[in-house]
Order: structure tokens, then C-alpha cells, then sequence
């Protein structure tokens, strides 16, 4: 039995960085068959607890290895709608990774033995794509007459519909913006995620009869009472966490500073990086800094990093961040990439202040080195900073990217939804159904910030809290 596992093909560096294609370039069958290969089949599988919606993998893995292609998308659709996405998204070396039995004990995230749970899921998750499999629809009778909104066309939203619409239910999504998918679409780039893969899994939702309604903010042009009131039987909120933080700063709102809302809107959405055949463009600076060490830190400045080397700046891009590189909630591969391609990190640097020209343009980052305390509330050692450290950085344009809050659109004009010091929404754990009767929510909306894959946990157990309802 093979013992190391099967390195996924990328793109050349060199080849990347000038556009916006995708970088990691999948398993090939024969790759996809040694590695599964390596798969133990434990009698007690306990990756699979490390998956939020329950995918079989000891048996998809098994599929794979015994050349069942059609099997394994079956078996990863029976809890999984969108295997290709989360394949290239999900933050498996947090997850299912981290659970396999090949990987160490205790540790921050998966060892590079653990075997590649998430190229197996896209292999199995692009066969069924290219091969246009489709999962039948249960049309149960006493479904037939039982209609669902929901709201918002993110990975919470797009799950939940789809569980809803394969038990023959009715379901209506409204999105507020002008095309589906949420931040699937405006916040993950195309390198990470090619739009044909994330078109083609939410068109399939279309063929299970699943309406989707675009440039309807629920809440501006339509109450829940109102979506009620027009027949809707239930409820499913999967707003996602759609407000900006900052830094609360000196500066602070100096031109071409960003926050990654919009930038990442701009690009990935509005297509700025084809600009002036889309007509939303983005300023590009030559002294580059994103603030932050999540994933969307890591998208901003990969995607910065692109957009001056298609503008012919020669790429100088950095990553600010205040704890160090262990600390990272980024996906360990993302941050891989991130190096491979020429970004530069700061660790253990907190930002006090941005200073400008006489134009009103950012042209300094001012900063203080920090060194690690005792751990906080997320259970990370916190980082304190070092007294008179003070130092300043090259900054013509700025990425903050520390976080996202709630959208209160919708619950500022619902008082019966309770919600939390956050905006929240609270739900009941486990049914997912909100203060407010027959409306239920999951995703960023409810909790703060998840992975794709954690929204979709949520999605599923409120459409099956709603199944059960009948």
C-alpha cells in the first residue's frame, strides 16, 4: 500500500499569477486511484465525524478505489448537493482531514499523511459533472402543497433549497443581488472556484424546479410576514454576515483603502479584473497591504497580487497580521499559495494609524510590533503589543480584511426575530427554527463566521426540521 500521498497538480507560479484562472488543477483518475488506494477503510471511520454534513467517505473512498465513479458521486450527493465546490473550497485540514486515522493526534490541523479527503470528493465531484449524472427527486404526495422561501442563494441557502426541492417541496430563493450564489460568487475568486463549477451546481438546482428570484432584498421590498402572507408555508434565512469590520483607526478613511467586501465584490463579482470589458474597476496600488489572516485575507491579496501583475506594476503585496503564522484561521494550502506566489507576511504587527497626502490618498501604514500573551476567549494566545515599536510601511492602497458582521436589513424590520450582542440570529440548535414561528436560519447569520461546509450542516438539519414538520 502506497504511504505518501499524491500531490495535487497546480499551475506554475509563473503561469498563475498574471490571471485569474484556477490554480489547483485536480486529481487525474489514475492520481485519484492511488491515493484512494491509500484510504484504510478503518472499521470505525472517524473522518467522517469530521465532516459537518455526514458524507460516507470510508464508502465514496471505496467507490473510488474499485474505478465506481458513479457510486461515489452518489454516495457524496446522498448528504453532499455541491461536491465539486466544496472539494475546492472546504477547509478539509480542519475537518475530515483532521479526523483521519493517519493523522497525528492533537494536532492544529491535518498531517500531510491524513489522505486528501477534498481532491477525492472533486475528483468524484467533477466526474459526475462532466457525465451529467443527475439525483432523482422524491415527489412525495404529502410535500406537494408545502411551499419555502428562502432567502439568500449562499451555500446555506442553496443547501437548504436543495434538500426542500429533492422531498418534492416547492422552494423559492430570493437573492438581493444580480446573480446567485452569494459568497460563493462575490467572495471567492475564480482561481479558487471557476465560475463554470459554481454555475453548473446551481443550475442543477433549476432542474429539481427551484425558482430563483434575483435583486429582491427581503426586508426592503418584501416583509417574512409579507412572504407569508403570499402563501409560503416556512421560512429559511441564510443571509450570511455581509457587514464589514474595521479597524477603528487613525486614517481609516483615507482613499484607496478597501474594505473586503467591496474589494473582493469588485473583482470576483463585478469583474473588475477584466476591466474595461466589465465596467467596474479597482484601483490597483503599487504598495499593496491586506490586514487580516483569514481566507478572505488570503483572496484579497492573492487577488491584489494578480491585479498589479495584469497592470504591469511589478507585484509588491504584504499581509499583515497580529499573531503569528500558527495562529492563522487561513487554510493551511491557501497560505502555501499565497508565499508561493510572491506575497510577503508580517506577523506579530498591529496597525495604529494610516497617513496620507494632501490629496486625501493613503500613502503610510503605521504599525506597532506585538509579541503573544495569554490565550482569549477563541482560545488563541493573544497578542500584546511592545511598547515603543512604532514603525510605518510603504501603503498606497489597503485591504482591511479582519472580519464580517451581520446584515440587519432584515432583522431591524423584524422585532420577533430575537438575535444576539452580535445581530445574530438565535436559533434552537436543533431544529434551526428562530424566535419567529416556521422561520428557520443557518450559515454566517447565525454563529458569526463558518466555513461553506458548516453553513451547509446548518442548512440541512433545518430542512429536515422542516420535513419532519410533515
Amino acid at each position: 500500500m502506497r504511504k505518501e500521498p499524491v500531490k495535487i497538480k497546480e499551475k506554475e507560479v509563473s503561469a498563475r499569477i498574471g490571471n485569474f484562472e484556477e490554480v489547483v488543477l485536480g486529481y487525474s483518475e489514475e492520481e485519484a486511484l492511488l491515493e484512494a488506494g491509500r484510504c484504510l477503510q478503518c472499521k470505525n471511520p472517524t473522518c467522517i465525524s469530521g465532516c459537518p454534513v455526514g458524507i460516507n467517505i470510508k464508502k465514496f473512498i471505496y467507490e473510488i478505489a474499485k474505478e465506481d465513479y458513479k457510486a461515489a458521486y452518489f454516495t457524496i450527493r446522498e448528504k453532499n448537493d455541491f461536491p465539486s465546490i466544496c472539494g475546492r473550497v472546504c477547509p478539509a485540514e480542519y475537518q475530515c482531514r483532521k479526523a483521519c486515522v493517519l493523522s497525528k493526534k492533537g494536532s492544529v490541523f491535518a498531517s500531510p499523511e491524513a489522505i486528501n479527503i477534498h481532491f477525492l470528493e472533486r475528483f468524484a465531484g467533477d466526474y459526475g459533472a462532466k457525465h451529467n449524472l443527475e439525483i432523482p427527486i422524491k415527489k412525495e404526495k404529502e410535500f406537494s402543497k408545502i411551499k419555502v422561501a428562502v432567502v439568500g442563494s449562499g451555500p446555506a441557502g442553496v443547501c437548504c433549497a436543495g434538500e426542500l426541492a429533492r422531498a418534492g417541496i416547492k422552494v423559492v430563493i430570493f437573492e438581493s443581488l444580480h446573480k446567485s450564489g452569494g459568497v460563493l460568487r462575490y467572495g471567492i475568486p475564480p482561481f479558487r472556484l471557476p465560475r463554470d463549477i459554481l454555475d453548473y451546481e446551481i443550475d442543477y438546482l433549476k432542474k429539481l424546479g427551484i425558482e430563483i428570484t434575483l435583486n429582491h432584498i427581503i426586508g426592503k421590498i418584501k416583509t417574512l410576514d409579507e412572504l407569508f402572507n403570499e402563501g409560503f408555508n416556512y421560512i429559511f434565512l441564510g443571509l450570511g454576515a455581509g457587514v464589514p469590520a474595521f479597524l477603528g483607526v487613525e486614517g481609516e478613511n483615507l482613499c484607496n483603502i478597501y474594505s473586503v467586501n467591496e474589494f473582493l465584490t469588485r473583482i470576483n463579482l463585478m469583474s473588475a479584473y477584466k476591466f474595461p470589458e466589465y465596467h467596474t474597476p479597482i484601483n490597483t496600488g503599487k504598495h499593496v497591504i491586506v490586514i487580516g489572516g483569514g481566507n478572505t485575507a488570503m483572496d484579497a491579496a492573492r487577488c491584489a497580487l494578480r491585479m498589479q501583475k495584469m497592470n504591469g506594476i511589478t507585484p509588491d503585496t504584504t499581509i499583515l497580521y497580529r499573531r503569528t503564522e500558527v495562529e492563522m484561521p487561513a487554510r493551511r494550502l491557501e497560505i502555501e499559495h499565497a508565499k508561493e506566489e510572491g506575497i510577503k507576511f508580517e506577523f506579530l504587527v498591529q496597525p495604529i494609524g494610516f497617513n496620507g497626502d494632501e490629496k486625501g490618498f493613503v500613502k503610510k501604514i503605521r504599525c506597532l510590533r506585538c509579541r503573544l500573551g495569554e490565550p482569549d476567549s477563541s482560545g488563541r494566545r493573544r497578542p500584546v503589543p511592545i511598547e515603543a515599536s512604532e514603525f510605518e510601511m510603504d501603503c498606497d492602497l489597503a485591504v482591511v480584511a479582519i472580519g464580517l458582521q451581520a446584515n440587519q436589513v432584515l432583522t431591524k424590520v423584524t422585532p420577533q426575530l430575537k438575535t444576539d450582542k452580535y445581530f445574530d440570529v438565535v436559533v434552537n440548535p436543533e431544529t434551526m427554527e428562530t424566535s419567529m414561528a416556521r422561520v428557520f436560519a443557518g450559515g454566517d447569520i447565525v454563529g458569526g463566521e463558518g466555513t461553506v461546509i458548516e453553513a451547509m450542516g446548518m442548512a440541512k438539519k433545518a430542512a429536515m426540521a422542516i420535513i419532519k414538520q410533515h
